[in-house]
């Protein structure tokens, strides 16, 4: 029987990098569209690249988490974002909406977290095969044998898929192991320290030889060297916070109805909400246009952006 295949988008993630890949773009009354047209190129490449049997797409919410309640310093030097950007999020979730994509936000909680309480809550359904389009490296601990990440690259034009021999190849460490990898070098972006002085090549070594941080510090009169055993010693009780801010929750108090993240693909509505914001070049896309403009060989292209 072959397999179902679900795509999960980790909506700010896409956002987030659309806003930045791409060139300021706007409708002739000054409405700023570069991430809307951004993020639905890139769901329409994954559409067309994967073919998939079922689509969601998960989005934070504007609320501290959990996380800015464990640590008040979470996430606190990310730049601020634009009023531009903010005018193309509703947008952003209207498309997602008309183009019968199912759409999930839980309070309190970021995306990740609702993505991997939806690969959790399949693990009972070996029928399906599941790819997460997102840039975070926290997402590659989801991977295993039917999870895999789709992370854009080279702004949104290519896709790098890891499974759990490119992350090892990556991290020196397996999926499963990203937190306590995590947990001792930090991270810069979500702005949580580790142990200071501890670096990836370190850690990867460390979680290599003992496996976890618990196995780490119940034997950590194991480690040779003094220096990082004392960094260890010193920096435990970080360490353990990292942990815990690394961490995907995958046991949310979310409906996970498979039925509803079904796709069938775009349709009408989307096409007249692209048209609506002059998108012109992504509804040729979509729904075949452009190939009938290159068939009958008529007016040049003049769309500027050619990232897809």
């Amino acid at each position: 029987m072959s397999k179902n295949t679900l795509i999960l988008i980790d909506g700010n993630a896409i956002m987030h990098r659309a806003y930045h890949a791409l060139p300021p773009l706007s409708t002739t009354d000054g409405t700023p569209t570069q991430v809307i047209f951004g993020f639905l190129s890139m769901v329409y490449k994954v559409v067309a690249d994967f073919s998939p049997t079922h689509l969601a797409v998960a989005f934070d919410t504007p609320k501290p988490t959990f996380r800015h309640q464990l640590f008040k310093e979470y996430q606190s030097r990310r730049p601020k974002i634009e009023d531009n950007f903010k005018k193309q999020i509703p947008l952003v979730k209207e498309a997602v909406d008309l183009s019968g994509i199912y759409r999930l936000e839980k309070e309190g909680y970021e995306a990740d977290d609702i993505i991997g309480t939806i690969c959790k809550n399949l693990e009972k359904h070996n029928d399906f095969n599941i790819f997460i389009i997102s840039g975070d490296k926290d997402i590659l601990q989801l991977i295993n044998n039917n999870v895999y990440v789709a992370s854009p690259v080279s702004g949104l034009t290519t896709i790098k898929i890891y499974d759990e021999k490119k992350v090892l190849e990556k991290f020196g460490v397996l999926p499963k192991q990203i937190v306590d990898y995590k947990a001792l070098i930090g991270d810069q972006s979500d702005n949580y320290k580790g142990a200071k002085g501890i670096g990836p090549v370190t850690a990867s070594k460390l979680i290599n030889q003992f496996g976890t941080i618990d196995n780490l510090y119940q034997n950590i009169n194991q480690i040779q060297s003094e220096k990082i055993k004392k960094i260890l010693l010193q920096e435990k009780e970080k360490v353990y916070l990292s942990k815990k801010l690394a961490t995907i929750l995958t046991d949310l108090p979310i409906e996970i109805d498979i039925n509803k993240m079904r796709f069938f693909g775009f349709n009408k509505k989307v096409k007249d909400f692209l048209e609506r914001y002059q998108i012109h070049s992504l509804v040729k896309r979509i729904f075949g246009e452009e190939k009938k403009e290159k068939k009958q060989e008529e007016k040049p292209k003049t769309e500027q952006n050619t990232l897809f």
